[in-house]
């Protein structure tokens, strides 16, 4: 090739990279590392931007766990919610309140509803009864009585929207719009509209002076940078909680709205805005805001048991604004944001109101994308003319000095409030200089190396060495694939731990995962993460196994084979007896790299999946330690399987049949064949009903070889003679938590 020709293949080469950023500036192509790349330069920005110190205006009232183990499982009685609200106005003084939870359904738990039936029946002495309860009503009406709560404060109820996609149920009532639907023009920002909605009871939303929707937006890594405003529902815009809360805050006035027209190097630009309370808020062309995240803990949080009991300080409230949300376990509504993988969602509502009362929400004005596409371009012929004229060396001067210029331009948009993605230009810099001057350097090792060190931390070493023979044939990248997947915890973990120190829980579970690792590497699997205690591993990926289903089945069996001797080396050492679950499940499994932006793992997820991990949960409730469904089985011609049941695990309404695994069919004693004969005739009297023969042939195998399962079956069968099941019942044994 001539002097002449390759530089006419480097000009296309780097022209063809600037035109494929330039199409994804334009929205013509989706290039997913540029949005990683623009989500990491904003956060990296917003940390070391990000104001500290305590902001004394707004509060988070926390629904915590010892709030409710001080007052009860939520959701509390109205009463209880009354009086909370009660002390916060008139104890602590607060300025206006902002519920992150929704009253959908009315409180029965006063009995009121009982006792008006009562009074209605002709009894002796029930006009005497009838006199009393119509004095005692008010009281115990606590719905009525919450609705006066909230109509003598400065509150704002929560609500959620339901997108298009995800259904079109509408529970509660709406508040009225907050703006007409035609305020912002042709814009028409948060289209499309959501499907539906649930809100609260119409009694509480008459009452109350205001009303928002708490619904929160994640980027395409999950990471919650933006929030809507702002949402289109029927004939009009709804607000935001934080806009409404803000909003009952300064007096209840009304929201406005509008657009503003600018004109930029000739050319009109429509950026709308949103006023609550006095204060004006930019918006990016969608409803959006991006969230004003501050660093550390900026806002006080308060177990509402101690304002319940008058116990919590009263600086750390009065005068105001409160959002009650909770970070309770099974209550928490955490999400990930540049801060944190586990942020509380109430205090996202907390930081857009600080923002708000500080005018520092910023917004990405509506020539954004016009600035970076021309940015693209003229960044892209500059550098390639300067590369190809004066080589690497200068090119790479040019290239600081250009990337120097774009950061100046970055920062002096976001001292003005304003969110310019930047990532492009940035990335056009980086990639013709690379592509510029390191083509092909990669080559002939890249993708041996690449294998070894992707799928190495995942595959045994052996398996990790065949695929860097043939790195071609494997990706880390999405793909369906028939699989086994194997779930197995530690039983009692919690009280297991409890009894160790630190250091030694340490060294036990090191020794344990080990164990169990080897197991797996051993048959072949591949190992999918460690959660906690638990291990979660994967067979026919990355590497093809047609025998995947007798591999994971064989690896559950010499786990538990495992554990005689491991406890014995426990025993020894002083520590407790190590006993485990493994559930084992077959079927159509999604396997790839996934994550987000600041972890990538290679995983497995689906239905099937979920359902593994779910009969992992349930081999306790049958004394057994394994436990596996039918698909696996029927992929299994190697080992002997008892059937144990047939289930319906939460969050699935197909019926499952369940089976334990007895060990290789070669071998196999004749007394455990026996015994699952015996099991399994028993169990299809029980299905049928026939309580006496299912029971004579449990007790007769309890004789020879006593189980838990024996007993479990026992104790059904005779809750079923004193409550019979329904006519249609189907033998399907229904669980109702995972």
């Amino acid at each position: 090739m001539t002097r002449v020709s390759s530089r006419l293949a480097q000009a296309g080469l780097s022209a063809l990279f600037v035109l494929l950023i330039a199409a994804h500036v334009a929205g013509l192509i989706h290039i997913a590392p540029m949005q990683r790349a623009e989500a990491w330069l904003y956060d990296v920005w917003l940390k070391h931007t990000a104001p500290a110190g305590v902001d004394d205006r707004v509060a988070i009232l926390d629904i915590d766990e010892a709030s409710l183990k001080s007052v009860g499982r939520w959701p509390w009685s109205r009463d209880t919610m009354s009086t909370l609200v009660e002390q916060l106005f008139d104890r602590y003084g607060v300025a206006a309140v902002g519920f992150d939870v929704v009253f959908a359904e009315p409180d029965t738990s006063s009995g009121l509803d009982i006792l008006k039936q009562l009074a209605q029946r002709d009894l002796a002495g029930s006009r005497d009864f009838r006199a009393a309860l119509e004095q005692l009503a008010p009281r115990l009406d606590y719905d009525a009585r919450f609705a006066r709560v909230l109509a003598e404060r400065p509150l704002s109820l929560g609500y959620y929207f339901i997108p298009q996609g995800y259904g079109d149920a509408r529970t509660g009532a709406l508040p009225p719009p907050s703006l007409p639907v035609d305020v912002f023009g042709t814009l028409q920002p948060g289209m499309p509209p959501p499907t539906g909605y649930g809100a609260n009871l119409a009694t509480f939303q008459q009452a109350a002076q205001g009303a928002g929707f708490f619904n929160m937006r994640a980027d395409e890594d999950s990471t919650a940078r933006q929030m809507s405003l702002v949402s289109p529902h029927g004939k009009g815009y709804y607000l935001a909680l934080s806009a409404s809360t803000l909003r009952v805050a300064f007096g209840g006035d009304a929201a406005h709205a509008g657009v503003d027209q600018r004109t930029v190097l000739g050319r009109q630009y429509a950026s709308p805005w949103l006023e609550v309370g006095g204060i004006r808020v930019p918006l990016s062309a969608d409803g959006t805001v991006h969230v004003p995240y501050r660093a550390g803990s900026p806002f006080p949080y308060l177990s509402a048991a101690q304002v319940l009991a008058g116990k919590a300080p009263v600086t750390q409230l009065e005068n105001r604004i409160v959002l009650l949300g909770s970070t309770a376990p099974g209550l928490a509504d955490l999400r990930v944001t540049p801060f944190s993988n586990a942020f509380p969602g109430v205090e996202i509502h907390a930081h857009l109101i600080a923002g708000m009362l500080d005018g520092t929400i910023r917004a990405t004005p509506p020539w954004a994308d016009d600035a970076r596409l021309i940015a693209v371009l003229l960044l892209g012929a500059l550098l390639t003319v300067v590369l190809l004229r004066y080589g690497p060396t200068i090119g790479l001067i040019a290239s600081i000095a250009l990337l120097g210029l774009l950061l100046a331009a970055y920062g002096a948009a976001w001292s003005r409030y304003m969110v310019v993605p930047m990532a492009a230009p940035m990335l056009t810099l980086f990639g013709l200089y690379a592509l510029n001057t390191a083509y092909g350097f990669f080559a002939a090792t890249r993708s041996k190396r690449q294998i070894t060190k992707l799928f190495g931390q995942y595959v045994p070493p052996e398996l990790a060495a065949e695929m860097s023979q043939n790195p071609a044939h494997y990706t880390m990248e999405g793909q369906s694939r028939d699989m086994t997947v194997l779930f197995s915890d530690i039983r009692g973990f919690t009280n297991f731990s409890e009894k160790l120190q630190p250091a030694e829980l340490s060294e036990v579970l090191n020794a344990y995962l080990s164990t169990m690792t080897h197991i797996v590497q051993q048959h072949q699997g591949t190992i999918d993460k460690y959660i906690g205690d638990a291990v979660m591993a994967f067979w026919n990926a990355p590497v093809d196994l047609s025998d995947h289903a007798t591999r994971a089945v064989q690896t559950a069996l010499d786990m538990q084979a495992a554990l005689p001797q491991l406890n014995v080396e426990f025993a020894a050492r002083g520590w407790p007896e190590v006993k485990i679950g493994v559930g084992v499940n077959t079927g159509r499994m999604s396997v790839g790299n996934m994550g987000s932006e600041f972890r990538m793992a290679y995983t497995v997820m689906g239905d099937a999946v979920n359902l593994g991990s779910r009969l992992e949960g349930i081999t306790k409730q049958y004394g057994v330690g394994i436990l596996a469904t039918q698909p696996t089985v029927d992929d299994d011609p190697v080992h002997a399987f008892m059937k144990i049941d047939v289930v319906r695990v939460k969050g699935k309404e197909t019926p499952v049949a369940i089976y334990e695994p007895l060990g290789s069919k070669d071998g196999l004693a004749d007394s455990v064949r026996q015994d699952a004969a015996g099991f399994e005739s028993a169990f299809a009297s029980y299905q049928k009903q026939d309580w006496d023969a299912a029971e004579a042939a449990l007790r007769a195998l309890s004789v020879g070889t006593p189980r838990a399962l024996y007993d479990i079956y026992l104790e059904r069968i005779a809750h079923f003679r004193e409550t019979p099941p329904p006519a249609d019942w189907d033998g399907v044994f229904v669980y109702t938590t995972k």
